[in-house]
C-alpha cells in the first residue's frame, strides 16, 4: 500500500468503494484534473441508432482550449473490473454508436448544457469568439466534423492498457489515472497528472488564439514531435535504425504525428534532423512507443538553442509542426 508523507502527517492509498464513489471523486477534482477551458458533462444517456448498437458513455469532455472545439467520450473505470478487455470493448462500442447516430450525441450534449448554465454560457462565448454562429453550430461542428476521441479515467493504470488501446484503435484514446489517499482524520489527497498537461506549454489557449499576432500553434495543427537525443542514441538509433524508441506520446496526438525531429543535447544543442513517420507502435510492454520512420532522417537547420533565449534546453518530447521547423532559425522560432 503506497503512502504519501507530509509534515502534517502521512496519507495512505485507499480504494474507491464503487464506480459511484469514483465518479464523485472525478466531479470533486474535475477543474484541476481536466484543466482550464474544458467542461466535463456527467451525462449518462444512450447513444446509437434505434435497432442497432446502443450504449451509455459515462460522460463527455468538451475541450475549448484551442481554436477548434473538441469532444471526448469518457469511460470511467475501476481497475478491479478486468479493464483490459472491458475498456477496449466499451470504447469500440462508443465509436460505432457515435458513427451511426451522431445527432443523438449532439442532443445529449445540448440537453446537458441546458442543465449547466455556466457551462452553456462558456460554450456560447467560445462560439462567438471563434466564428461559430451559436451553441448549436458549435456542437454541430464538434460532433459531425471533429475526429472521434475517447478519454479513460481509471483508479489504477494497468501495465498494458495504453499499449492494448493503441494496438486496437486508429483514433486517439487518452488515459488518466486518479488515485486517492487518506490520513487518520479522513482528510483526502488525490494524485493525478492533469489532462494533456505536457501539451499546454506548446499550444495556445483559445484566448491567446484570438489575440492579434499570436504565434503559438493549436493542438489540432500538431503534426510533429521533437525528441531530445544524446549523441550515441542519435547515431545508433535515430540514424542507424531509422526509428526512435521508448517515448510517451499522448493518445489523441498519435494519429496526427507525421514527422519526428531530433534535438541533439549539449554540446550540439540544436534540432538537426527530421524524418517522416511510418508508424507509431507500442514498445514492448512499457506503456511507451516506438516511432518508425518511412525513410532515413534528413538534415535541417541546425535550429539552435540560443543563450538567453526564451526556450530552454529540451529534456522531454515536445510537439510542433513541420512547417515551423522548416522555417525556424533558432528554437525560439519553433515554440
Amino acid at each position: 500500500m503506497s503512502t504519501i508523507w507530509t509534515k502534517s502527517g502521512s496519507y495512505r492509498r485507499v480504494e474507491y468503494e464503487d464506480e459511484a464513489d469514483f465518479e464523485a471523486a472525478i466531479a470533486e477534482v474535475q477543474a484541476e484534473l481536466f484543466g482550464p477551458s474544458r467542461i466535463y458533462l456527467d451525462a449518462k444517456k444512450k447513444i446509437g441508432s434505434k435497432g442497432g448498437l446502443r450504449n451509455i458513455p459515462d460522460g463527455y469532455l468538451i475541450d475549448l482550449s484551442g481554436r477548434q472545439p473538441r469532444l471526448y467520450v469518457v469511460e470511467n473505470e475501476l481497475a478491479a473490473h478486468d479493464p483490459l478487455r472491458h475498456i477496449a470493448v466499451q470504447i469500440l462500442q462508443f465509436s460505432l454508436s457515435f458513427e451511426e447516430e451522431p445527432r443523438a450525441v449532439k442532443t445529449v450534449l445540448f440537453n446537458a448544457l441546458q442543465a449547466q448554465p455556466e457551462a452553456k454560457k462558456q460554450c456560447e462565448e467560445y462560439a462567438s469568439r471563434h466564428g461559430l454562429r451559436n451553441l448549436d453550430h458549435m456542437l454541430e461542428h464538434m460532433v459531425f466534423e471533429g475526429p472521434f476521441a475517447a478519454l479513460v479515467v481509471i483508479d489504477e493504470l494497468p501495465e498494458k492498457l495504453e499499449s492494448v488501446l493503441a494496438e486496437r484503435f486508429q483514433f486517439g484514446v487518452e488515459v488518466l489515472e486518479l488515485t486517492r489517499y487518506e490520513n487518520g482524520l479522513g482528510d483526502r489527497l488525490y494524485h493525478f497528472e492533469p489532462f494533456l498537461a505536457d501539451l499546454r506549454e506548446d499550444v495556445a489557449t483559445a484566448e491567446q488564439a484570438v489575440k492579434p499576432g499570436a504565434s503559438r500553434l493549436d493542438a489540432s495543427e500538431v503534426d510533429t514531435v521533437v525528441v531530445p537525443a544524446r549523441e550515441e542514441g542519435f547515431q545508433e538509433v535515430f540514424l542507424g535504425e531509422n526509428r526512435w524508441r521508448a517515448i510517451r506520446i499522448h493518445g489523441t496526438m498519435r494519429p496526427q504525428i507525421k514527422y519526428i525531429g531530433a534535438y541533439r543535447v549539449a554540446p550540439v544543442s540544436a534540432i538537426t534532423h527530421i524524418a517522416p513517420v511510418k508508424s507509431i507502435e507500442p514498445w514492448k510492454d512499457t506503456g511507451k512507443f516506438v516511432v518508425n520512420f518511412s525513410e532515413p532522417a534528413r538534415e535541417i537547420g541546425p535550429i539552435e538553442l540560443v543563450k538567453g533565449g526564451r526556450i530552454k534546453p529540451l529534456y522531454n518530447l515536445r510537439y510542433t509542426t513541420r512547417a515551423r521547423l522548416e522555417a525556424a532559425k533558432i528554437l525560439d522560432d519553433v515554440w
